[in-house]
């Protein structure tokens, strides 16, 4: 999320128009009544979200478009996005505006790469030129390409979170093949950090040897959310368990996860997965959701609109619906959930907090839509 908008993008993105026949709709929920309103409909499967400095909002569409989202409603598709593999749960995912973005004009996007064995992963980055109306992407670079590429069309995870040094960390997920997680040669199923410009920070956990040279962490199986969290100083995921065992973790360097041989949900078939719910050398996760809830989209709270969820924890939810709030402590120690939302907008796919403190929300519907949650008093 781009911390970067002048007073005049606040104003922008408040006053983005909505749509004629839409109303904002009350929900009380256990602190405040929430007000939500759908700014945009009509998008194909949304998938990421992110705001420019302008007030403005760049959003992708899981078949390979990005728009952009301003005072005069959605634009036409970006040009020069590249070629996606858009089969199955595969596509354009995340997008990312960089911290210097106000002078670099520069955005990072992931997507399922098409390749000569299948598809996987990867990283592009690019210039956003304006001309009018119009808008384009310049100087495309493709600055990781996921190792192993494959047939198969699910768990690409893939969320973008820039770290306070700079570095850029994504998720992907074990492409449906659980094992590959517990490969630390493989990029399967893990965090991964680089630099902005693809190369290898010299401190990451594998860097000398042993393993990918991208790896921060690993034994995840499919992480669909991620954000930096102010309160503990490090990476949180929300990730997909089997049939049960969802999870919230903290992704630490050199760390393992445990999928699959650790899970708190088990088979589809309803057998048990690997050996349990903890083994040695494995992390146990935050919290964990059974039965799923299908999580996709992670945002830390902080913000003055809804001063009462400061520092919690919002999640979206794919199959159940709705916005999951983990109540913290200070020290960012999870006591409750809140289920916000339930069925009332579809399939939320992502949750992004805007800096004036208002929070956004893709729906992934072949009708997509943006809504954004304010205050209702």
């Amino acid at each position: 999320m781009n911390k970067h908008l002048s007073t005049t993008g606040l104003a922008a993105i408040f006053a983005l128009s909505i749509l004629p026949s839409a109303q904002a709709e009350t929900f009380q929920t256990e602190k405040v009544a929430v007000s939500a309103e759908r700014v945009v409909e009509g998008l194909s499967h949304p998938w990421g979200l992110d705001f420019l400095p302008n007030g403005e909002l760049i959003v992708t569409e899981r078949e390979g478009l990005i728009r952009i989202v301003g005072a005069n409603g959605l634009s036409d598709p970006v040009e020069g996005v590249p070629e996606v593999s858009a089969r199955g749960q595969g596509g354009l995912l995340d997008i990312a505006v960089a911290p210097d973005f106000a002078t670099s004009n520069t955005i990072f996007f992931t997507f399922s790469e098409p390749g000569d064995r299948g598809a996987g992963t990867a990283v592009a980055r690019a210039k956003l030129v304006r001309d009018g109306d119009a808008a384009r992407l310049d100087d495309v670079e493709v600055i990781f390409t996921m190792n192993r590429k494959t047939g198969t069309r699910q768990h690409f995870g893939s969320r973008i979170v820039f770290l306070p040094d700079g570095t850029l960390t994504f998720s992907i997920g074990d492409r449906g093949e659980g094992n590959r997680a517990q490969d630390m040669n493989d990029h399967a199923g893990a965090v991964l950090r680089i630099n902005q410009d693809g190369s290898i920070p010299a401190d990451n956990p594998w860097a000398g040897g042993g393993g990918a040279k991208e790896l921060w962490s690993k034994g995840h199986r499919n992480p669909q959310g991620m954000t930096y969290d102010p309160v503990t100083k490090g990476l949180l995921t929300v990730e997909h368990g089997a049939r049960g065992g969802d999870e919230v973790n903290q992704p630490e360097a050199g760390k393992n996860y445990g999928w699959p041989v650790i899970s708190y949900g088990v088979n589809y078939s309803g057998t048990r997965i690997g050996e349990g719910t903890e083994a040695a050398g494995y992390e146990q996760p935050l919290f964990y959701w059974d039965p799923s809830i299908a999580p996709s989209g992670l945002a830390v709270y902080q913000g003055d609109m809804f001063p009462e969820w400061n520092g919690d924890l919002l999640a979206g939810a794919l199959k159940f619906e709705l916005l999951s709030r983990l109540d913290r402590d200070e020290s960012g120690k999870i006591l409750s959930e809140e289920r916000i939302l339930d069925g009332e907008f579809g399939r939320i796919r992502d949750v992004n907090v805007a800096p004036d403190g208002s929070i956004w929300l893709l729906t992934d519907e072949n009708n997509g839509a943006i809504v954004r949650l304010t205050r209702a008093d």
